[in-house]
This record gives C-alpha cells, structure tokens and sequence, in this order.
C-alpha cells in the first residue's frame, strides 16, 4: 500500500549554548545553535561519582526499550519445544561454497566509552544507565562513537580529541541529575545513533529524550526527538539542534494518535502522550529518515512505527523553518496485516554517496507479533518514493511496502554466559561486613543479604538490527533463535534484497554451537563487501567482540573474535532487587562505512580480575592502569574495530 504523509513545521531560531531553555515550547521556539565540544572542557575520567553512593537519591535507570513495554507479542523464554532453523551456519564455509569475495582484516581496535566514562560524565550528573545502545560514525579522520547519554570523538587511530561529553551537555540541556538537596533533574537522554554523510560532508546525531520533572524526576509526559545537524565537516565544531516532539497528542503541532493514560489493569483513564522509542537515522541524497516504535507513555498499547522524513539541504544550510513529514504505519493502508503496524522500520544507510536514486529503502520484521511461536517467515521492504522533492513546495514522497517470503526465524532466548568475577553480586551477597564494617549490600540499599546465580544476557527480540543500501542491494540483519548442535542459540538471521525487484537474492543464519550471536549490524562497502559485527557470549566465553564477513556471493563467512571479554556482564539490570529482572544488553551495535574500511562498535565486559575486596578498595571502579573500568551498578564497556574486507 502506498501512503502520503501528515505535515509538520518546526520553526526553529539559532542562538547560544547558553539561551537555550528547555520551557521554549520546542514549534515556537528556534533550535539552538551551539558548540558543542568545546576545548575548554576537560576530561571527566577518575574524578570520581560524587553522590552516588549511600545518598538514598536516585543513581540508577534502565534505559527505556520497546520490550518493556511491548508485552503480550514478545516471548523470552526457550524455544525448547521450536524445530531447527533451516540455514543456520557453524561459523565455517561448507565444502564447496562460493568462495566470499569480503575476507575482513583487522586493521585495529580500541577501547571505546565504558560505563564508568558515561557516569561521570558532565562531572558526575549522570545517572547509572543500561544497556549500552551504540552509535558509530566515521569521516574525514574523525570517529564518533556515541553510547547511552555520551559521547566522545577520536582520530582514526583510537586518541580521543575531546572528553567523554554527557548528552545533555551535547544538546545544551540541564544536567540528567544533580545530586543536591534537593537533587534536580533534567532530561532523561538516550537510544542514540549517528551518521556521516559524505554527499554534504556534514555529521547527524539522534537521541531521543524524555522531560523529567524538575523536583520528583517523575516522566511529565514531554519527549523529543533531538537530532542534530554539524555545521561543518568537522564533528568537534559547532552543531545545530532541532527538536521534534514525540508527543503525537495532537499538541504542539502533532497530530493526534490516540494514546491514553491507563490504570494498572490496563484501563484508559483519559488522553495521554505517545512516546518516539527506539528512534534511528537514515540519510540519502535528499533527506534525512529518522523511523521510531511509538507506544504510549503511561499505557500498554503499542500505536505503530513511526517515519519522519526532513529536506537534507534545509538542515545542512541551518534552516530556520523546518518541514517534517510524518507517516503513521497504524494507519490501515500501510499496515502489514490487519491490525499489524509497521515494527522497528529501520532505514538504509548507503556508503560513500552510493544512494538509491531518488528513493530510500527500510525494513521491518514481524516475529514479535506471533503470540503462539514467537516466529515469523516473512520480512517487510518499505520504499519510500519521489525523495527528491523533499526540498520542493510540494513533496510528493510517498511510503508503500512489500512482504518478502523468507526463511523462518524467531525471537531468540536469553544468552548463557560463563561464570566468572562478579563483585556486584558478591556486594549484594556479603554477609562478612566487608564494607568497613557493613554487609556491602547496604550500598546500595539492599537488606538482608541475597544470594543470587550469574544471570543470563538479554539477547533481543527478532526485531531488524541495522539496514544498508550498497552496490545496488539493500541488506539487513536481525537476532533469531537457531537450532545448532541439537540446542538453541541465538544467531544473526542475514538477508540480500534486490529492491528493483522486491526479491530476495541470499539469505541464511549464522550460527555458532554453544555460543550465542547477539545484537548484529552490519556495514557494507560501494562494491558489495560488508562485515557484521556482533557480541559474542556462552557458557564458556565471557561476553566479546566477533565479526564475520558478508557479500552477495557466498553470504557470511566464518566467524572472528575481535576482542576477548574478561568477565560476566555485571549489571543492576542482572539483579531482580536493585534492577528488575531483564538482564539489558544492547539494545543494539553500530558500524559505519569510511570508503573501503568497515569500522563495528559492540559491547563486551573489560573488567577483569575484581573480586568484592578489590571492587570496595577502589571504591567500585576495578580500574585498569588507573583508568576505572566500571561503576557499583554496572560493568559494561564498549569496542572499536576498524576492519577492510
């Protein structure tokens, strides 16, 4: 079905770092042009987490994700009773398959933003955050790698060139928490991604946020969707800011989708906000794409996957008057299935300036509709037309979609990971009064003492992970469970599309025994050369960095490690008294494309030997050449690969 959007106009005025007021109403009021990595800021790392400990305020939050909230068509649990998945791979080439023409090299890696560096932040007024959603971008010697709610900028040889940044000190917004009496809170900043476009040679970066009430931190219903724009070609300049509200109420120039405010049964108690979760970024020729799951932010209901369409020339010339168009996939003529919305419509991203013509290219799974198998074998191809009259009086861009019969996949269970140091747990244990006297779960608020296994690793939920547009091909990636070996694992369920001719050319999952593929991205090359990348985890391997290649003529390829894990994940998120009882990882990786490089940011765990004693010693940071690899409520870190295939 083919669609026409709904109009909005954001009408924005550059000013300073210092003007910007969050009470501007966001369609009133101009964006704000600011500077946002500034020389004259210094490095937060080892300056310690003031207040964090034992101040009874708020420290830690998970960070928000559509499974959360998108309960009765998601299933977690094992797929004991699901037959074997037809395709999937050990990690090797079978005998006689086409010889692959991406044979990916690690050129090289380094250690990239962990959850000490995100923490500390905009001098400790951070708050505790998981998973660690990633976004990589890539140009002009530069490399950006965004995580959570911070960011950071690189040369190409891993040497910072600025400090870890906080998102709210990137967008010119108050501190997420001020640990005062009383604390104060500003926007809660996060599901981030970002991208370089070499056509005008300028940077994107997406979060999302969601207001917080000043005195309570109490969601007041407000979201943004934040994206901004560099003014130049270089990433550590000045930017503009352009927020677009997620509300989708009906005010602040919205259209109203219908969300509500509910009891705890489920009953709507009156209108309420949509929210714009899981937001990402595309970017062809003429526009930019930024695609999100709206739910509704104090309700049950799932509304749709929504697509927002922006002129890249009126964003990359500083634009004061933004058109924004948007389309709604609950709508009935864009709908998949009766009742069934668009889910996680992610964009294309094209190497170089390799686009398709005058159109930009999204794909969508379905999996997480199925309540009884949790299972799906098809795979949507949404096209959305005519994007080169973006910048006209009159757009005429159109959505329409297309369901391609596929091999089956699922959404996959939750990953097994290997045993190991876990001073958290030990902390949340201790009964020997080894924290100067008291059970060291009193820390963190936890009386008495609990006893608890090494917890398992969320591994997804089928949804499409990351989608290119290259060498005239569209490819996309997902998580699914895969029988290998006679068990369940999860692995990277990989699909090659012909647009032109909605076909699919190849296909397959890649799939390891006794270990499990989780969250993948891919990039891909102008000639048809790509990576996937991916963590790496199982009952005897801590959680690592892997990569594996993938072109149109012998598919993916065998699997690589690019970086060892030295321990378990380690989360509040682990921990059903302090964090709940999903275990966060991801929500997603990154990878982006620097001509015939391929760079993958994935999450993986670098604290290593720190047992409880250590861990209180150093006050919670397990350092490594006195550099903190962690906070008391996480352990997560991150990794930067550069690799040519």
């Amino acid at each position: 079905m083919t669609r026409w959007p709904k109009r909005l106009l954001l009408a924005l005025v550059a000013g300073t770092a210092a003007s910007f007021a969050l009470a501007v109403p966001a369609l009133a009021a101009d964006p704000v042009k600011i500077t946002v990595i500034s020389s004259g800021k210094t490095t937060v790392a080892g300056k310690g987490s003031p207040g964090e400990i034992g101040d009874g305020r708020p420290a830690a939050r998970e960070f928000l994700g559509p499974k959360r909230r998108f309960v009765s068509p998601l299933r977690t649990d094992p797929l004991s009773a699901a037959p074997g998945i037809p395709g999937a791979a050990q990690g090797v080439p079978a005998a006689g398959a086409p010889r692959a023409k991406s044979n990916p090299e690690l050129l090289m890696d380094f250690q990239g933003i962990n959850h000490s560096d995100q923490r500390l932040a905009d001098d400790g007024n951070q708050f505790s955050g998981e998973p660690p959603d990633q976004g990589l971008c890539v140009g002009r010697g530069f490399v950006m790698e965004t995580v959570n709610s911070a960011l950071r900028v690189y040369d190409t040889s891993g040497a910072p060139l600025t400090p870890v940044l906080s998102l709210n000190e990137f967008y010119g917004f108050p501190p997420a928490l001020l640990r005062t009496t009383p604390p104060v809170f500003g926007p809660f900043t996060f599901d981030i991604s970002c991208h370089y476009d070499p056509d005008s040679q300028r940077w994107f970066h997406l979060a999302v946020d969601l207001d917080q009430d000043p005195a309570t931190g109490a969601f007041t219903g407000k979201n943004y969707l934040d994206l901004a724009v560099s003014d130049t070609s270089d990433p550590t300049g000045s930017w503009t800011v352009y927020r677009i509200p997620g509300v989708n109420d009906g005010t602040e120039g919205t259209p109203d989708h219908g969300c509500t405010i509910d009891d705890n049964e489920g009953n709507p108690l009156g209108p309420g906000p949509c929210f714009a979760d899981f937001p990402h970024l595309g970017v062809d020729k003429h526009g930019v794409y930024i695609t999100t799951n709206e739910f509704e932010l104090f309700g049950f209901d799932f509304i749709g996957a929504q697509v927002y369409a922006l002129s890249k020339s009126a964003l990359t010339s500083g634009g004061m008057s933004i058109p924004v168009f948007l389309f709604n996939t609950a709508e009935e003529d864009l709908q998949v299935g009766p009742g069934q919305p668009g889910f996680t419509v992610w964009p294309a991203l094209s190497p170089g300036t390799q686009f398709a013509g005058n159109k930009e290219y999204f794909v969508s799974s379905n999996a997480v509709f199925d309540d009884e198998n949790a299972d799906s074998e098809e795979l949507i191809l949404w096209t959305l037309d005519k994007t080169n009259t973006l910048s006209s009086a009159t757009p005429q861009i159109s959505l329409s979609h297309r369901v391609l019969d596929v091999n089956r996949y699922t959404v996959p269970q939750n990953s097994v990971q290997k045993d190991g140091i876990v001073p958290l747990r030990d902390c949340l244990a201790d009964t020997t009064g080894a924290f100067f006297g008291f059970n060291c779960g009193l820390v963190v608020g936890i009386d008495p003492p609990v006893s608890l296994p090494v917890g398992t690793i969320d591994s997804g939920d089928s949804r499409v992970l990351d989608v290119r547009y290259a060498n005239g091909r569209v490819w996309a990636v997902l998580g699914t469970g895969a029988e290998v070996g006679g068990e369940t694992q999860t692995g990277v369920g990989w699909f090659i599309l012909n647009p032109n001719a909605a076909t699919v050319e190849k296909q397959g999952v890649l799939a390891l025994e006794g270990e499990n593929l989780i969250y993948p991205t891919v990039g891909v090359t102008t000639s048809g050369r790509g990576v996937i990348g991916f963590s790496r985890v199982g009952p005897d391997l801590f959680p690592s960095v892997g990569y594996a290649s993938m072109d149109a003529k012998a598919g993916a390829g065998p699997v690589h490690m690019a970086e060892i894990g030295n321990a378990p994940q380690d989360g509040f998120t682990e921990y059903p008294p302090i964090g709940g009882n999903r275990p966060r990882w991801g929500d997603y990786s990154a990878a982006a494309v620097d001509g015939n490089d391929v760079w993958i940011a994935s999450e993986y765990i670098e604290q290593g030997d720190c047992p409880l004693a250590t861990f209180i010693a150093t006050n919670f940071t397990c350092p490594k050449a006195g550099v903190p690899t962690r906070s008391i409520f996480a352990n997560w870190s991150t990794r930067v690969a550069k690799l040519r295939p």
